[in-house]
């Protein structure tokens, strides 16, 4: 009995006792998932971390910044210590998730290199009452200086609804650059000259921009520093003509059954005048969503100047609406709807053959409603040249062309009245007006003397 009773009492005292040595004692290194936004140090930089440690609980998480003997403690937190009852109640801190804001300029650290250390402790008893430890150091830049550039064309003249071309000089690579017009952005590249520093950015006003049209070059470096400088420009303003488009029922009866606007459909037999709504949501609405889509292709650039001398125009061919007419449709007498004009429509022979305005590459070949059949080319650095409701395309998305290669046919897809091509030039996400560039004279003196001048500099 007394040796039943014994061993009951040597169980109820060692196993306990024993269960606590072997968790107190556990030997596994707590962990930390540490998220970088960045290796460069930027102006508004936080480290987004959760430390975790699955045996004994957190001890300590310190997080500092380091540039050789310099330590800047950015977050330190230590932890409840559990008590022995926390290794059956489960009350101690398994894990935590938090954000450590840096805040370089005030650490008085100098430019370079550096590391942000994560030491990360937990309460087992391994290494003498230490605890394991979770240490680790990730390399970090930091980056308080702006870049500096040098515009180096000095004659900016530009029109309303027209392009520009400025170049200037970085001092340091990985940079993100271009002009701001307004509120819109038109990058840089240096795809032009052989010097990786040197950039040449295009730039547009919209139709709607005018002598008050504020520009600079911007540069951002990774680091989050930017540099924003102004250059000589002159701005000429351009009245824009206006135009009436007196919509019949006859021509309603024609387009209108070429657009499939699928469950769409049945809402517009519930109106007094099914044609004329379709019309109206398809000026509007699919006008505005394929504007979006077409402005949207530009952006599949190639950073080089892929055209040479001035842009084709379709032979031949007579103007029938101009770039940037505002236009007032009428039906019945009664105004119904209101556009801008974002070419220039060219009308000759019934599918007549169309031809690439300049060397470049097809980066879209599809319908897209009101346009119809479309083509766009690229030409290099953010411009683009777009052929629309074509009755055929000979080409596809990725060919390259040259100057006068037949790309379709004039026709009348889309929501074109009678056959004709619609021609547009575009700067990125802006419609610019076409003249520009069927104007050799215009070319030279904005552009490619602008780039032999620079060139000759260098040289």
């Amino acid at each position: 009995m007394k040796k039943t009773l014994f061993l009951i009492i040597f169980l109820a005292i060692a196993v306990p006792v024993g269960w606590v040595l072997f968790c107190k004692y556990e030997g596994d290194v707590p962990k930390a998932d540490v998220r970088l936004p960045s290796p460069y140090l930027k102006q508004s930089y936080e480290i987004n971390m959760t430390a975790t440690d699955e045996g004994t609980g957190l001890r300590h998480v310190t997080v500092s910044l380091v540039q050789k003997n310099n330590e800047k403690i950015l977050w330190d937190k230590p932890y409840p210590s559990p008590s022995i009852l926390s290794l059956f109640s489960g009350k101690k801190t398994l894990s935590d998730t938090f954000a450590v804001p840096v805040e370089t300029r005030k650490y008085g650290m100098s430019d370079g290199q550096a590391v942000i250390r994560i030491i990360v402790t937990d309460y087992a008893w391994h290494k003498w009452g230490k605890g394991n430890r979770f240490y680790e150091e990730l390399p970090v830049v930091i980056d308080t200086v702006p870049p500096r550039l040098e515009v180096l064309t000095s004659q900016h003249n530009v029109s309303k609804g027209g392009v520009g071309l400025v170049i200037y000089k970085l001092d340091e690579k990985n940079i993100q650059t271009g002009v701001r017009v307004g509120e819109n952005f038109f990058p840089g590249y240096s795809g032009v000259f052989n010097d990786p520093m040197m950039v040449a950015a295009f730039f547009a006003l919209d139709h709607t921009q005018g002598p008050d049209t504020r520009i600079v070059v911007e540069a951002r470096d990774p680091a989050g520093n930017e540099t924003k400088r102004g250059f000589y420009h002159y701005i000429k303003d351009k009245n824009f003509r206006s135009d009436t488009l007196n919509i019949s029922d006859s021509f309603l009866e024609v387009k209108m059954p070429d657009f499939n606007l699928g469950p769409r459909e049945a809402q517009f037999l519930t109106e007094q005048n099914p044609l004329l709504a379709k019309f109206l949501y398809i000026n509007e609405t699919l006008r505005r969503q394929n504007v979006e889509t077409v402005l949207k292709v530009p952006s599949d650039t190639r950073a080089e100047l892929m055209w040479k001398g001035c842009f084709g125009r379709l032979s031949g061919a007579a103007n029938r609406a101009g770039f940037a007419d505002k236009r007032t449709y009428k039906y019945n007498g009664k105004v119904i709807s209101h556009s801008t004009h974002s070419g220039i429509d060219l009308a000759s022979i019934a599918n007549a053959s169309v031809a690439a305005a300049n060397n470049g590459q097809v980066i879209m070949a599809e319908n897209v409603g009101i346009f119809g059949n479309t083509v766009i080319i690229d030409h290099g650095l953010g411009l683009a040249s777009l052929y629309a409701h074509l009755s055929q395309m000979n080409v596809a998305k990725g060919d390259r062309v040259k100057k006068d290669d037949i790309i379709g046919r004039t026709g009348l897809t889309g929501l074109a009245g009678g056959d004709h091509l619609h021609f547009s030039m575009m700067l990125h996400n802006v419609f610019v007006n076409p003249v520009e560039w069927w104007d050799a004279i215009w070319i030279k003196n904005n552009i490619t003397s602008k780039i032999e001048s620079v060139k000759a500099q260098i040289q």
